[in-house]
């Protein structure tokens, strides 16, 4: 929901250019407002009066060892519940000035509703406290395969590339790097092993897009189907008739000295495995690279104009090749989080869907490796609370806490991308 108001005309005689359109758009306002009451009126006022909840903040490693925090549960909901509303409306000021809101915002809002629905969650319970530093914890972890995700779409989609296969890139990254770790005895060769297969699937997508130029989205999913018949197949006589051949390996966790011990970041961020600290190597080069280097430019140039960027001398089809290729590597590394790094042995179609969830991210962060992170710690974070509520008993029926990563994600997609627009060439084979 938008309104349009144009700028005065020019007087007459005068030089000065016609100003621009300006649009005002209400979406966020709706979108936000909405939950804000939602808020309200569920975990607000549905809050029982005279009970507490408990959030505990410290672990035993800490440095500093923080008390846990309790609060009366339906005064803390109501005002939670106020302060997104109070930020609504700030959205609708605004939006009515024609200008934007920064990223803080959206954040807050989410911090404050989520603050209310865990203390809803928890209020009541006696000898139940929320675990903050877990529930973070747990959020950023699942969020791994849905950073790597999104990052290989990015890369793929930077150069023109649609890539729909990312499901089947975490899944072949997954069945791959749980053979070779239990064929070796070792976890860590198995993540070696992982960007292989991811690549693999990228380089059938890469060739079926850009030399027979087949519709990408269609061989996208069809690679999806693909690789889960399989690993399905391969999984039921290869490793049913070899159990030595799917054993659930572990990487441990690598406590970063000092930092580790911060209190709520430090287990956070400090104390994971080596998939994790990767992650954090990967944005950051591949933020860099894209928009701080030469070959970002050109990646880019193949992803917007891919004729003007042929007569300057770059090799169209070659770096949509490369970059597939080396978005399938990522997605593929990011699957082996669902076996040698989580110490899982591995299952039929287990990547349930992420591939899709890491696609969404990756619209929601508007193309950005940044943005992408951002996007998909908010449906890591969806994941993890749906797994909290299951473990304090919350009253919700379970299916409904199923769903919640899913929600996330068509909530997001639908109220938050607004018209951020993809790359001119996305999805247009190039022909000579």
């Amino acid at each position: 929901m938008s309104t349009t108001a144009v700028d005065a005309p020019a007087a007459p005689g005068s030089s000065a250019p016609r100003g621009p359109q300006r649009t005002k758009s209400w979406r966020a306002t709706i979108g936000l407002g909405v939950v804000a009451l939602l808020s309200l009126l569920v975990f607000g006022l549905g809050t029982p009066t005279g009970v507490e909840t408990t959030f505990r903040v410290a672990t035993s490693t800490d440095f500093i060892q923080l008390p846990s925090l309790t609060v009366p549960a339906k005064a803390a909901a109501v005002t939670l519940s106020l302060l997104a509303l109070a930020l609504v409306g700030f959205v609708a000021y605004r939006a009515n000035q024609y200008r934007k809101v920064g990223i803080w915002l959206p954040i807050v809002f989410g911090m404050a509703v989520m603050g209310a629905l865990l203390t809803w969650a928890g209020a009541d319970r006696s000898g139940t406290t929320i675990q903050l530093t877990g529930l973070l914890t747990s959020a950023l972890f699942l969020s791994v395969p849905l950073v790597f995700g999104s990052l290989a779409g990015t890369l793929c989609e930077r150069s023109g590339i649609i890539n729909i296969a990312i499901e089947g890139q975490l899944l072949a990254g997954a069945f791959l790097a749980a053979l070779i770790a239990s064929m070796v005895g070792n976890a860590y060769v198995g993540l070696i092993a992982a960007p292989i297969a991811g690549a693999l699937v990228g380089w059938l997508l890469a060739v079926f897009s850009t030399k027979y130029w087949v519709n990408q989205i269609v061989v996208g999913v069809v690679l999806n189907l693909l690789v889960l018949g399989l690993t399905s197949f391969f999984f039921s006589t290869l490793m049913s008739d070899n159990p030595e051949l799917n054993q659930p390996l572990n990487m441990p966790d690598i406590a970063i000295p000092l930092l580790s011990g911060i209190p709520v970041i430090g287990p956070v961020l400090f104390d994971q495995n080596l998939l994790v600290y990767i992650m954090y190597a990967a944005v950051v080069v591949i933020q860099i690279m894209l928009f701080r280097s030469r070959w970002g430019l050109r990646v880019r140039a193949v992803g917007e104009h891919p004729k003007a960027a042929d007569t300057v001398g770059i090799k169209v089809n070659r770096t949509r090749v490369r970059n597939t290729v080396l978005g399938g590597a990522v997605a593929g590394l990011g699957g082996a989080f669902f076996t040698v790094a989580s110490g899982l042995a591995f299952g039929k179609d287990m990547s349930a869907g992420k591939g899709y969830i890491a696609l969404a991210a990756m619209i929601l962060g508007r193309w950005s490796p940044k943005g992408a992170l951002a996007a998909a710690l908010l449906f890591g974070f969806a994941d993890a609370l749906q797994q909290q509520l299951g473990i304090i008993g919350s009253d919700i029926p379970s299916q409904f806490l199923l769903m919640t990563p899913y929600l996330a994600t068509i909530f997001a997609v639908a109220g938050l991308v607004g018209h951020s627009r993809p790359p001119a060439a996305e999805g247009t084979p190039y022909k000579k």
